[in-house]
């Protein structure tokens, strides 16, 4: 099972079947917040709908075409982050990431993106890894900006968000460019 350990309170893991109804509880719980920048709240209506994401999730890490992980703070489950797909010819991937209101403002987000990219170019030998956030998304748009990525441009009307089309500041960063902000974070702790 892929996990990271990224301190002594964080940990990043493979969602499981056995993790469906603490994920749907967290989503129902935070629905109305996540559904400002996340299209796909209206499609969870219960832990089946979880379940499903949760069986996909690891039908896309057996194909090894990426995968979904929970973030875990304190052994609670705080968010999930994942690569949305890996396009192996090209060597690129791009990473969404989401967390409950309560666990804002701990770095969480950060430290778990940092993994991600690291593993991304150490683990996985990926050159590209790129993210995606609404252009009005502003903390979710301070992740990439801490960790040295590049703003590229805009993507216009590049989401339906229920009512509307948003725009999205798309963020790159190459492996060349990549410098590890914690010592050793990017391969430590990376289990398959």
């Amino acid at each position: 099972m892929l996990s990271f350990r990224i301190d002594e309170k964080l940990e990043l893991h493979l969602l499981q079947e056995r993790d469906a109804e603490v994920l749907f509880t967290k989503v129902d719980q935070n629905r109305q917040y996540l559904r400002e920048w996340l299209p796909w709240l209206d499609r969870i209506k219960s832990v089946s709908d979880i379940m499903s994401f949760i069986q996909k999730s690891s039908e896309q890490f057996g194909s090894n075409n990426g995968f979904q992980v929970g973030i875990w703070f304190e052994n609670e489950l705080a968010g999930v982050i994942g690569y949305h797909r890996i396009d192996w010819p090209n060597r690129t991937t791009s990473i969404g990431y989401w967390i409950a209101p309560s666990f804002q403002g701990k770095g969480l987000v950060t430290k778990a993106c940092e993994a991600l990219v690291g593993y991304a170019f150490s683990g996985l030998k990926l050159n590209r890894v790129e993210i995606a956030c609404a252009t009005e998304n502003k903390k979710s748009q301070a992740i990439p900006k801490r960790l040295g990525f590049t703003e590229e441009g805009i993507a216009r009307q590049a989401e339906w968000l229920y009512d509307h089309y948003v725009d999205h500041i798309v963020y790159g960063l190459l492996a060349s460019d990549w410098k590890c902000l914690c010592d050793g974070i990017s391969t430590r702790g990376a289990k398959q």
